[in-house]
């Protein structure tokens, strides 16, 4: 189920924000300058609107070829084991690790982006490498399954699978339970929120740190960033009902929503551990991650909430070298050095 009816932009992204003329879709607050000329550059490869028929053009070409040297350059080995995932089926997760350990580091538990349609384990954990060689962190990635093909419940199923693994095997992979930390962008974001609670709930896995980066938690699509977002920036509204239509089906907008699939819809966000939330203010994804931040305060927990003022979704990703992004990753960085170091 799609909760609009006007025909998104097919290609090309605006750098400037539209004006309001559809009261539906209330003006953006402005890019950030540096980012704007950058998103120039992006829309002629990323469009603002994914469509269902997209997906699976979207699923080509997405490996990172120079994944391998990054990794020799923090001095990691990659493994790949193959696991039980969700009801025993076999799924893959990457490991990175230290070549030579001398003893026991932190434990970085990363889940990919891709609004649960797209992406694989190797896109996001580039930023994670530096740990191997600073921290002697191991980095295990998973491969969850994809919707439409796995709705809801395979991918939060699969990679909570993937959390209890890793802890049963902390020993033998080298990890240091005491600093476990679950995180992700964007979808991953979303599952690493859903991953969190899964764990409390189910007394699983103790967790040192949650790293939610621009996180997708609201299946719901009714907040003023949600509808500010249309035919502009990445991953706008329709995007957003692709990806969430894909992993519900007809259960969106319902009771029937699982909190694990859509975090937002939790109303108990208390004993959590400590959480890290960032988002542009120029993206869909930014009153959900405003609102689950000021939610975990007010039950009582610890949250760092970073809103970067005129950021598109993914701008750290997209134009590394433009000054948000650098001060953005400096933020994240800070504080998942102090919570794999505390």
């Amino acid at each position: 189920m799609t909760s609009e009816t006007d025909t998104p932009a097919a290609s090309g992204a605006s750098a400037a924000p539209r004006a309001a003329a559809d009261p539906r879709h209330p003006a953006p607050p402005p890019f950030d300058a540096e980012l704007a000329a950058a998103l120039e550059f992006v829309g002629q490869m990323i469009p603002p609107t994914i469509l269902p028929e997209q997906i699976p053009l979207f699923r080509q070409g997405m490996a990172d070829p120079t994944l391998d040297e990054q990794v020799a350059a923090a001095g990691a080995v990659h493994e790949e084991r193959t696991i039980a995932g969700f009801e025993g089926a076999e799924i893959v997760v990457s490991i990175f690790r230290p070549a030579v350990r001398a003893a026991a580091g932190p434990g970085i538990y990363h889940i990919h982006g891709g609004g649960m349609i797209i992406g694989d384990r190797f896109g996001g954990v580039q930023g994670f490498l530096p740990y191997v060689a600073s921290h002697g962190a191991v980095i295990v990635s998973v491969e969850y399954r994809l919707a439409p093909e796995f709705p809801d419940p395979y991918p939060v199923e699969d990679c909570y699978a993937g959390l209890v693994w890793t802890a049963e095997h902390a020993d033998e992979l080298g990890i240091d339970l005491a600093r476990l930390v679950v995180g992700g962008a964007s979808a991953g974001g979303g599952l690493s929120a859903g991953v969190t609670l899964l764990a409390r709930d189910r007394r699983g896995p103790e967790l040192r740190a949650s790293l939610l980066i621009y996180p997708m938690l609201d299946d719901r699509n009714q907040t003023v960033s949600s509808h500010q977002l249309q035919g502009i920036g990445v991953w706008d509204r329709t995007s957003n009902d692709t990806g969430w239509d894909a992993l519900l089906g007809d259960r969106r907008h319902t009771d029937a929503v699982s909190i694990y699939a859509a975090p937002a819809r939790a109303t108990d966000l208390s004993g959590l551990p400590p959480t890290f939330i960032d988002v542009g203010s120029a993206e869909v994804f930014r009153d959900e991650d405003v609102e689950y931040a000021t939610r975990i305060w007010q039950a009582g927990g610890v949250c760092e909430l970073h809103v970067w003022p005129g950021g598109f979704h993914g701008f750290d990703g997209l134009a590394p070298q433009a000054q948000l992004s650098i001060a953005m990753v400096a933020a994240r960085n800070a504080w998942l050095t102090r919570m794999l170091e505390g």
